[in-house]
């Protein structure tokens, strides 16, 4: 169990390091705040089927067939007669196609539909937290999350966190580049500046810096 505790530490720390020679040196800016609840819901896009989902696989009119499986840390699923079938990276309706087109080997035209019950996503959709909170985590991003929604779910900061220090780091497909911006976790959580509640996006990583005094 040490040693466990031990590699995750240094995993957390050696992310950090990472993350933190990515940003520059420069300003960073700051995101547009973030309304608490948002006047209008809106669907994020579709969910892509990440290592331990719960997936349940329904095959119409062949109940033998139909099983729920969870998907291996190789990305991987087995099910009764399809061994090994690639699950990651792939939408539920993708898979869905998979599937049908493995069971029309065996299976004339089968009807095949997949749904996702326990969600973990790829690390592509989750929102990872670390540094000085009361418990580092990577959490699955839900639509029209925001900071706030993020620090509750880590228990917020804890008594070390320079929490106006934090910064957000954020991939952008479209450029290939990651960009840093500003957070002020202490004037959201300590002083209710509803100003600094962000919305999120999948795949953000936020830091959390200790105080130096």
């Amino acid at each position: 169990m040490a040693v466990s505790i031990g590699m995750k530490a240094a995993a957390t720390l050696a992310l950090m390091a990472q993350l933190s020679a990515c940003g520059g040196g420069g300003p960073r800016p700051e995101l547009p705040a973030a309304g608490f609840v948002g006047a209008k819901e809106a669907p994020s896009d579709e969910y892509v089927i990440g290592p331990l989902d719960q997936l349940n696989i329904f095959v119409w009119r062949n109940p033998e067939i139909s099983t729920k499986v969870q998907v291996r840390p190789d990305g991987r699923i087995t099910t009764p007669l399809i061994n090994d079938m690639p699950a990651v990276g792939k939408t539920p309706a993708m898979l869905a196609d998979d599937l049908k087109l493995a069971l029309s080997e065996y299976i004339k035209d089968p009807i095949v539909s997949v749904i996702v019950e326990n969600f973990s996503g790829t690390f592509s959709q989750q929102i990872r937290v670390v540094g000085a909170t009361e418990k580092p985590a990577s959490l699955p991003y839900r639509a029209n999350m925001s900071i706030l929604d993020a620090m509750i779910a880590v228990g917020g900061l804890n008594e070390f966190a320079a929490g106006n220090r934090a910064r957000l780091v954020r991939y952008d497909p479209q450029s290939g580049k990651q960009q840093e911006f500003k957070l002020r976790l202490a004037d959201l959580l300590k002083n209710g500046d509803t100003s600094a509640n962000v919305r999120l996006e999948p795949g953000d990583v936020i830091i959390i810096p200790q105080s130096m005094f």
